[in-house]
């Protein structure tokens, strides 16, 4: 059925002569209690909306989102006491809707994506996060994009609808980050030695937490080096400014004890 012949049966199959004066009255007495009843479940509403923090973001929209079917219902109901045959209008509201959701696809999945990501809260505005091939702090959390600042400095819009679909890494939330480094020393240098030169370069830094201690291993042996694994906690803050110092210290540290830090070498012997 078209709009037309929708609003021509609505308008044109009804006798407005049949409105009487008691069902006029009847219908401002059903809009003012249902106009009471709105306010009344509205502020119910906001108080338990209020109750949830998780939802706090999301308040306003959901208030919003509720007065407008609430508003629909009560105009249903009204026009239904005056005699005028609402079956029409429902259709009315449902083409309209359906056209509306058409015409809106992407911009309603990135609302739903929106609403998701404020109600599970994976990150937080000041989270630096990885979403699917994206990274960056996160600047703006939207109903429909997600904004992230990149180490660039770029300014990133990521639709929500990708965001609540992708994978997401998040870097601060847990406050503190490990870094783990490897580095290779010659055969000839004593293992305990090794140890305490990288020890000596944690020592530098007391960006480095105490709890969980650092660890130092011994975790290969390569071709032509021994391997070691050094593991340390830091805030999330600090991680990649002790991370590339801790790597320009631990060379110093393996000069100190006369370490080589020793590369593939090839060696090609000539017979005469």
């Amino acid at each position: 059925m078209s709009l037309d012949a929708i609003l021509t049966q609505v308008t044109g199959s009804f006798n407005w002569e049949s409105i009487s004066l008691v069902k006029i009255l009847s219908s401002l007495l059903v809009f003012v209690v249902g106009i009471i009843a709105m306010k009344l479940i509205l502020r119910t509403t906001d108080k338990l909306l209020a109750r949830n923090t998780t939802l706090a973001s999301i308040r306003g929209y959901l208030h919003s989102t509720l007065s407008a079917l609430l508003w629909i219902l009560l105009i249903l109901v009204v026009l239904g006491v005056l005699g005028i045959p609402t079956g029409s209008l429902i259709a009315l509201f449902s083409v309209a809707g359906i056209a509306i959701s058409l015409a809106l696809q992407n911009t309603l999945s990135n609302l739903a994506g929106g609403i998701m990501i404020l109600v599970t809260k994976p990150f937080s505005v000041g989270d630096y996060v990885d979403v699917d091939t994206v990274s960056g702090t996160v600047s703006q959390v939207g109903l429909v994009y997600s904004t992230l600042v990149t180490v660039e400095n770029k300014q990133i819009y990521v639709p929500n609808s990708q965001v609540s679909a992708a994978k997401i890494v998040n870097y601060t939330r847990l406050g503190r980050r490990r870094m783990e480094l490897t580095f290779n020393a010659s055969y000839d240098a004593p293992t305990e030695t090794v140890k305490l030169a990288l020890q000596e370069a944690l020592d530098e830094f007391p960006q480095i937490l105490s709890d969980p201690a650092p660890v130092i291993w011994l975790s290969n042996y390569g071709s032509s080096s021994i391997e070691y694994i050094v593991r340390a906690w830091t805030t999330t803050e600090d991680y990649w400014e002790t991370y590339y110092r801790l790597l320009e210290a631990v060379r110093p540290a393996f000069a100190r004890h006369q370490i080589d830090m020793t590369y593939p070498h090839l060696h090609v012997h000539m017979k005469p």
